[in-house]
Protein backbone atom coordinates (compact mmCIF):
# COMPACT_ATOMS: atom_id res chain seq x y z
CA UNK A 1 0.00 0.00 0.00
CA UNK A 2 0.96 3.80 -0.76
CA UNK A 3 0.66 6.66 0.98
CA UNK A 4 -1.79 7.94 -1.17
CA UNK A 5 -5.41 6.92 0.35
CA UNK A 6 -7.29 8.01 -3.11
CA UNK A 7 -5.32 5.26 -5.18
CA UNK A 8 -5.48 2.58 -3.19
CA UNK A 9 -9.39 3.15 -2.65
CA UNK A 10 -9.47 3.21 -6.59
CA UNK A 11 -7.42 0.59 -7.18
CA UNK A 12 -9.48 -1.49 -4.56
CA UNK A 13 -12.82 -0.59 -5.99
CA UNK A 14 -11.48 -1.78 -9.43
CA UNK A 15 -10.20 -5.20 -8.61
CA UNK A 16 -13.39 -5.78 -7.14
CA UNK A 17 -15.18 -4.60 -10.43
CA UNK A 18 -12.94 -7.13 -12.19
CA UNK A 19 -13.44 -9.81 -9.77
CA UNK A 20 -17.09 -9.45 -10.04
CA UNK A 21 -17.42 -8.30 -6.28
CA UNK A 22 -20.16 -5.85 -5.76
CA UNK A 23 -19.30 -4.76 -2.31
CA UNK A 24 -16.34 -3.32 -1.25
CA UNK A 25 -14.43 -2.06 2.62
CA UNK A 26 -11.81 -0.23 2.62
CA UNK A 27 -9.98 0.52 5.93
CA UNK A 28 -8.12 3.82 4.84
CA UNK A 29 -10.51 6.74 4.72
CA UNK A 30 -9.92 10.20 4.74
CA UNK A 31 -12.03 13.51 3.95
CA UNK A 32 -10.58 14.14 0.48
CA UNK A 33 -11.63 10.22 -0.58
CA UNK A 34 -15.31 10.30 1.11
CA UNK A 35 -15.42 14.00 -1.26
CA UNK A 36 -14.42 11.97 -4.68
CA UNK A 37 -16.95 9.04 -3.48
CA UNK A 38 -19.53 11.50 -3.38
CA UNK A 39 -18.72 12.98 -7.40
CA UNK A 40 -18.28 8.99 -8.14
CA UNK A 41 -22.00 8.62 -6.43
CA UNK A 42 -23.13 11.97 -8.17
CA UNK A 43 -22.36 10.40 -11.40
CA UNK A 44 -23.98 6.70 -11.13
CA UNK A 45 -20.27 4.66 -10.58
CA UNK A 46 -21.08 4.03 -6.78
CA UNK A 47 -24.55 3.00 -5.64
CA UNK A 48 -24.55 3.83 -1.93
CA UNK A 49 -21.59 3.91 0.58
CA UNK A 50 -21.87 4.01 4.56
CA UNK A 51 -18.88 5.41 6.52
CA UNK A 52 -17.89 3.23 9.74
CA UNK A 53 -16.15 5.96 12.03
CA UNK A 54 -15.33 3.44 15.05
CA UNK A 55 -13.29 1.34 12.32
CA UNK A 56 -12.39 3.96 10.22
CA UNK A 57 -13.44 2.36 7.22
CA UNK A 58 -16.03 2.79 4.32
CA UNK A 59 -18.44 -0.03 2.72
CA UNK A 60 -20.00 0.46 -0.66
CA UNK A 61 -21.44 -1.12 -3.68
CA UNK A 62 -20.41 -0.35 -7.37
CA UNK A 63 -22.59 1.14 -9.56
CA UNK A 64 -21.93 1.18 -13.68
CA UNK A 65 -18.58 1.43 -13.78
CA UNK A 66 -15.91 -0.31 -15.77
CA UNK A 67 -12.74 1.67 -15.31
CA UNK A 68 -11.74 4.05 -12.31
CA UNK A 69 -8.30 5.62 -11.71
CA UNK A 70 -6.28 8.11 -9.83
CA UNK A 71 -3.73 10.52 -12.18
CA UNK A 72 -0.70 10.67 -11.22
CA UNK A 73 1.07 13.05 -11.44
CA UNK A 74 -1.46 15.42 -10.12
CA UNK A 75 -1.30 17.93 -13.46
CA UNK A 76 -2.49 21.71 -12.67
CA UNK A 77 -4.81 22.04 -15.85
CA UNK A 78 -6.04 25.75 -16.96
CA UNK A 79 -9.81 26.19 -18.10
CA UNK A 80 -8.86 25.60 -21.78
CA UNK A 81 -6.89 22.95 -21.65
CA UNK A 82 -9.30 20.53 -19.81
CA UNK A 83 -10.10 19.19 -22.99
CA UNK A 84 -6.88 17.86 -23.90
CA UNK A 85 -7.07 15.97 -20.68
CA UNK A 86 -10.29 14.26 -21.06
CA UNK A 87 -8.68 12.75 -24.73
CA UNK A 88 -6.29 11.71 -23.18
CA UNK A 89 -7.84 10.00 -20.08
CA UNK A 90 -11.31 9.30 -21.33
CA UNK A 91 -12.14 6.43 -23.97
CA UNK A 92 -15.05 8.77 -25.75
CA UNK A 93 -16.53 12.12 -26.20
CA UNK A 94 -19.61 11.68 -23.59
CA UNK A 95 -18.28 8.96 -21.89
CA UNK A 96 -16.56 9.03 -18.69
CA UNK A 97 -15.55 11.55 -16.13
CA UNK A 98 -12.69 13.50 -14.50
CA UNK A 99 -12.64 14.63 -11.28
CA UNK A 100 -11.20 17.89 -10.92
CA UNK A 101 -9.82 19.85 -7.96
CA UNK A 102 -10.59 23.46 -7.60
CA UNK A 103 -11.13 26.48 -5.64
CA UNK A 104 -15.09 25.26 -5.25
CA UNK A 105 -14.13 22.02 -4.32
CA UNK A 106 -14.06 18.85 -6.17
CA UNK A 107 -15.97 18.99 -9.71
CA UNK A 108 -16.57 17.26 -12.93
CA UNK A 109 -14.64 18.08 -15.50
CA UNK A 110 -18.17 19.29 -17.29
CA UNK A 111 -18.77 21.53 -14.55
CA UNK A 112 -15.12 23.19 -14.59
CA UNK A 113 -15.84 23.81 -18.68
CA UNK A 114 -19.05 25.73 -17.40
CA UNK A 115 -18.02 27.71 -14.50
CA UNK A 116 -14.54 28.23 -17.19
CA UNK A 117 -12.36 27.65 -13.64
CA UNK A 118 -9.17 25.47 -14.23
CA UNK A 119 -7.85 23.17 -11.14
CA UNK A 120 -6.13 20.04 -10.11
CA UNK A 121 -6.75 16.35 -12.10
CA UNK A 122 -7.30 13.79 -9.19
CA UNK A 123 -8.96 11.03 -11.03
CA UNK A 124 -11.48 9.37 -13.85
CA UNK A 125 -14.05 6.92 -14.04
CA UNK A 126 -16.16 5.45 -16.87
Amino acid sequence: MSHDVVADALNMIKNAKISGKENVKINRISNFLIEVLKVMKQEGAIKKYKIDADEKSIQLTIGDLVECKAIKPRFTVKKGDIEKYRRRYLPSTNLGVLIISTNKGLITHEEAEGEKIGGCLIAYFY
